[in-house]
């Protein structure tokens, strides 16, 4: 008889501000009862280089910003059986998209030269420095597609809970009901 394996679980940040991993921590008593289900493969929290494949759920956080963004995205939809656009960020890319009605460089200019008490200059966009921006924030199903929409600022930890365990159970969670869309 062959053991079932354990469906790997992953989140992912990009362009967002961690409040979408900080409500799926305010599950509390809840994530003891996830981890009993899931093994947690790839997070901001375990903090792995490497993407690994056959994951079966992966929370996505944040805009699509940088190549970096866009090429972690391509990655995750590759190896991911399920991918949620976790949080508005993610969504609509919400608060980061308030740049794009300025060029990078000007973003890059006003952060690192003109405000720049220290060490004025442009930061490396190539190596360990700061990825290159793409010319706008976009929403992650603007990338790659995307099979569960979690909207939120952020997504509510009760929200998160029923959504993940639905997936698991291989149920398509109806999170409509349980956001401000699904009145």
């Amino acid at each position: 008889m062959t053991e079932t394996p354990i469906p790997k679980l992953a989140t992912v940040w990009l362009d967002g501000c961690s409040g979408c991993h900080m409500s799926f921590l305010d599950m509390d008593e809840r994530l003891i009862e996830l981890a009993r289900q899931v093994e947690v493969v790839h997070s901001p929290v375990v903090d792995p280089k490497d993407f690994p494949a056959g994951v079966a759920v992966t929370l996505v956080e944040g805009a699509v910003s940088s190549d970096h963004d866009v090429e972690v995205a391509r990655v995750v939809r590759e190896r991911s059986r399920v991918v949620v656009s976790f949080g508005d960020c993610a969504v609509t890319s919400n608060v980061p998209s308030m740049r794009n009605t300025f060029k990078p460089g000007e973003l890059l200019d006003h952060a690192y030269v003109e405000t720049a008490t220290a060490n004025p200059g442009h930061p490396r966009t190539s190596g360990r420095g700061v990825p290159a921006l793409q010319p706008r924030a976009r929403p992650l199903h603007e990338i790659v597609d995307v099979d569960l929409f979690l909207p939120g600022c952020p997504p509510e930890a009760d929200v998160i809970h029923y959504a993940l365990t639905e997936i698991l159970a291989g149920r398509t969670p109806d999170v409509a009901r349980y956001t401000r869309f699904g009145a």
